[in-house]
């Protein structure tokens, strides 16, 4: 049941409001000043809405107001006046309050005003509660000093408009910073919009970026928005930014100056008020003492610098991180959790990790998928004086290509057969091959069959 405080110098007025709202199934309660009202809301808890005279004796209505804004500013306060102006009514508003409405007072506006501040309220207090689970499910994981500083850097930078350049190798996670910086931002509720410009041919990255009118070019059959018009009122995030050419630099310094741009084939100005964040793994420095990348654009986006640190330099957080992704996964797939036995955690702790966090979690999901048990042992893992085995990074400290695939069919085929109890019939089937040839495929390969 909503409770709503109404506040009216005139004692007639708030029994007759009392009195309609409690057959509409509210619970009211009453002030004949402000500063009565005041007093009730830092003693009495918070209603879930405000009714508000102007016109009463000692502080006005807006004045309280005002003060309410400031102290709850969560709250939704409703004006009501007898001698309400146009201007009086955008005063209040502009103040913060939900809306105005003028005496002798309408019924049915006075309840359809109640409602729609209530619903209002309980939609942002969702959307509080929507963006504050989104920024935890995509929180960073751990508590080293690297990423303890990481987090506190994101905390300082969220509410500000700079723009942020992130570094750091592959796999670290800079879009997961990029993630939360926006979260944690007052574009929080505007689109977070990717753009990898490494994935986009340099033909059409212009169009990506700023879009293009009907027939502009072979192919554009339609007007097509770019990725900085979808971002208007949000962020984009620019990742790889050193793989643009110096053409395309050029339009995007451009438009970071001017936060505004034509459509590709336009002569339509289209200004947007966007967020830019930028990451990549290349050193910008080099890349432009090499004559690859604009001095002028480095500077223009590395206002707010940021450096995710690799896993090598966060080992300690590798356990953590190991343990969320398996409960992750095992939750997906709807089996009981895995557990890491203390020799598997400081195996993987051992480990180079040249794909970071990325390749940490793909291991964590395969040893999901593929074993059996409900525990991961040290002699379920890669051994540590090589890379994780994946078909990207497997054999990578191997002299040469058929030493590389060698390892990877190893280990391939180690995690069949444990997945299938060591049963050779079985682990040649789900392999796709006859079971002669993986017998010799095992003989070859030195793998030893545990006969349990």
């Amino acid at each position: 049941m909503a409770r709503v405080l109404i506040v009216d110098d005139e004692a007639g007025i708030r029994s007759s409001i009392a009195g309609i709202l409690g057959d509409e199934g509210f619970e009211t309660t009453t002030c004949e000043d402000g500063e009565a009202a005041l007093r009730s809301l830092a003693q009495d808890g918070l209603p879930e809405l405000l009714l508000l005279d102007i016109a009463m004796p000692g502080r006005d209505g807006v004045e309280i107001l005002a003060d309410v804004r400031g102290r709850w500013p969560d709250l939704p306060v409703v004006m009501m006046s007898g001698h309400g102006t146009v201007e009086t009514a955008v005063r209040t508003t502009r103040l913060g309050a939900f809306d105005f409405i003028e005496k002798p007072l309408s019924i049915d506006k006075l309840l359809l005003t109640i409602e729609h501040a209530l619903e209002r309220s309980r939609l942002e207090c969702e959307n509080a509660r929507l963006r504050a689970h989104n920024v935890q499910a995509r929180e960073i994981i751990g508590d080293s000093q690297s990423i303890l500083r990481l987090k506190q850097q994101i905390d300082t930078v969220a509410p500000s408009d700079g723009r942020v350049l992130i570094t750091g190798e592959n796999g670290t996670g800079k879009e997961l910073v990029a993630r939360q910086i926006h979260l944690r931002s007052k574009f929080a509720d505007g689109p977070f919009v990717e753009m990898n410009c490494a994935a986009i041919p340099e033909d059409l990255i212009e169009s990506e970026l700023f879009g293009h009118e009907k027939g502009a070019f072979t192919g554009a059959v339609a007007r097509k928005r770019g990725r900085f018009e979808i971002a208007d009122g949000g962020t984009i995030f620019l990742d790889e930014v050193a793989d643009m050419s110096l053409m395309t630099q050029a339009k995007v310094l451009r438009m970071l100056q001017e936060q505004k741009f034509e459509r590709v084939g336009g002569t339509e100005t289209i200004q947007v008020g966007v967020r830019v964040i930028a990451a990549t793994n290349r050193n910008l420095e080099e890349e432009i003492a090499a004559g690859r990348y604009r001095e002028d654009l480095y500077y223009r986006l590395n206002v707010l610098p940021f450096r995710v640190p690799s896993l090598r330099e966060r080992s300690e957080d590798i356990p953590v991180l190991a343990r969320a992704f398996i409960a992750e996964f095992c939750a997906a797939a709807g089996v009981q959790c895995k557990k890491l036995t203390p020799e598997a955690e400081r195996r993987l702790m051992q480990q180079t990790w040249p794909g970071n966090v990325r390749e940490l979690r793909n291991l964590m999901e395969r040893l999901v998928i593929m074993l059996p048990g409900e525990t991961i042992g040290a002699s379920d893992l890669p051994t540590p004086s090589r890379a994780v085995p994946t078909p990207g990074n497997v054999g990578l400290e191997s002299g040469t290509l058929g030493e590389a695939r060698r390892n990877f069919e190893r280990e391939f085929l180690i995690a069949r057969l444990r997945a299938n109890d060591w049963n050779i019939s079985r682990s040649a089937e789900s392999v796709g091959i006859a079971r002669e040839s993986l017998s010799r495929k095992i003989k070859s390969l030195k793998i030893e069959v545990d006969r349990g």
